[in-house]
């Protein structure tokens, strides 16, 4: 293990910057921080570049002996790190592509809350989805609030990132896939008829909903019931319900 003890090391800056995506895309990195998020990542097959440890965290399990350790002091780790009171480990991880792809897929058109893209993936996970498409408008997957969000359920799921949303759902909509825009307008969607075994479930931008392009591709469009007086739901709990009873 290596101990590192100042702000200014090169190593410390460039761990640091992982917070900003800019840095994420140069690096081809980003950080994971937490026992569950690590253990989550080390039993992954995401490629571990670094792993991190404040100077009094001893690790509840044992670490990889081909991966290099960095201990680092309080006020080092808590510069690194994204939480206001971090566990004491971290790991820098290299950005890996794994497309989405299988009969059960989820898209976000637009979703810019970090939280909800991170409880939608951990639902879409939960509910035995295959992958999730995100458009180039999406909150960034690999920010630290979005990672959080998953708890771990990154490391499970297969993503894809296209340039043109609308383009690549043409794409399997050709392949056979039932399209499925979720919108305030649409037919209910309890009593929605013929939807395929194979089919990509689309949840919009929180203000806005899903963009013009997207729906003219879909194959359905439905909405939940809004027997109350609320006129919308969290992007998250809507897609919640819908990736559940899609899959029941």
């Amino acid at each position: 293990m290596d101990i590192l003890t100042s702000l200014k090391n090169p190593k410390v800056q460039e761990w640091r910057s992982l917070k900003e995506k800019k840095a994420r895309e140069e690096q081809k990195a980003f950080l994971v921080e937490g026992v569950r998020m690590v253990r989550e990542a080390l039993s992954s097959s995401f490629d571990i570049k670094v792993l991190l440890l404040r100077d009094d965290y001893h690790p509840e399990f044992d670490l990889p002996s081909d991966v290099p350790v960095y201990v680092l002091p309080a006020h080092v780790f808590q510069s690194v790190t994204d939480t206001k009171t971090p566990q004491g480990i971290a790991a820098v991880l290299s950005l890996k592509t794994q497309e989405a792809s299988g009969p059960r897929l989820l898209a976000l058109d637009g979703v810019q809350d970090p939280g909800n893209v991170g409880t939608i993936i951990r639902t879409a996970d939960a509910a035995g989805f295959d992958g999730v498409i995100l458009s180039s408008d999406c909150a960034d997957l690999y920010s630290p609030k979005v990672l959080r969000s998953t708890m771990g359920s990154i490391f499970r799921l297969g993503f894809s990132f296209p340039a043109s949303l609308p383009d690549m759902l043409y794409s399997v909509k050709n392949e056979g896939y039932s399209i499925i825009s979720s919108q305030l307008d649409g037919d209910p969607f309890y009593d929605r008829q013929n939807v395929s075994s194979r089919f990509v479930l689309i949840i919009g931008n929180e203000g806005n909903g899903i963009s013009d392009p997207v729906k003219a591709v879909a194959t359905h469009r439905l909405r939940l019931p809004m027997r109350g007086g609320a006129e919308s739901l969290n992007a998250a709990v809507a897609a919640g319900i819908m990736m559940y009873d899609l899959m029941r």
